[in-house]
């Protein structure tokens, strides 16, 4: 039986890993080490609940530990500086389409929210929840996490208002 365990398990990290790190990657920020570190947590505790959870939703179970050790995790007050040896290349002008421009910039303005307003949006409009299942992920009610939600898309209509550039 524990074969089988492990078996089921390796098949569902194997088939939603990207997934799941591109969202952890939205909830913290940007900040892919963060997220790759995030996402180990979850994956360590979703092992361990695999017998009850298995069989149910572990989707659910992992965006709802990914959601709330990032809210956790975003107290924190200093992750540390990251230093390397040599500056990396600036980009060339003109080699990225504007799509990877723009959400580049909405993940830059999304790490510019507040943890759990961060983590209603994207589980809201990324992820594509009904409003009911992100206040289960968030462990709130349905109008706080309601709330949450439309203070984050605000603040975000307000952040990208603000950095876009005038046409000269």
């Amino acid at each position: 039986m524990g074969q089988l365990r492990a078996d089921e398990f390796d098949r569902f990290v194997t088939a939603r890993w990207s997934a799941l790190l591109h969202l952890a990657r939205l909830l913290t920020g940007g900040d892919r080490h963060r997220a790759e570190d995030l996402l180990q947590e979850a994956l360590v505790k979703l092992w361990f609940a695999w017998p009850k959870v298995g069989e149910q939703a572990p989707e659910a179970y992992v965006r709802r530990v990914l959601a709330r050790a990032a809210a956790r995790s975003s107290r924190r007050r200093w992750w540390g500086e990251h230093p390397v040896d040599q500056l990396p290349d600036p980009p060339e002008v003109g080699d990225e389409t504007a799509a990877v421009d723009e959400r580049t910039r909405l993940e830059a303005m999304l790490a510019l929210l507040p943890a759990r307003q961060r983590a209603a949006v994207v589980l809201r409009y990324y992820q594509d929840l009904p409003e009911r299942h992100v206040a289960e992920v968030l462990g709130c009610p349905v109008g706080t996490a309601r709330s949450l939600t439309a203070r984050g898309v605000a603040r975000l209509r307000q952040l990208l208002a603000e950095a876009v550039e005038p046409v000269e």
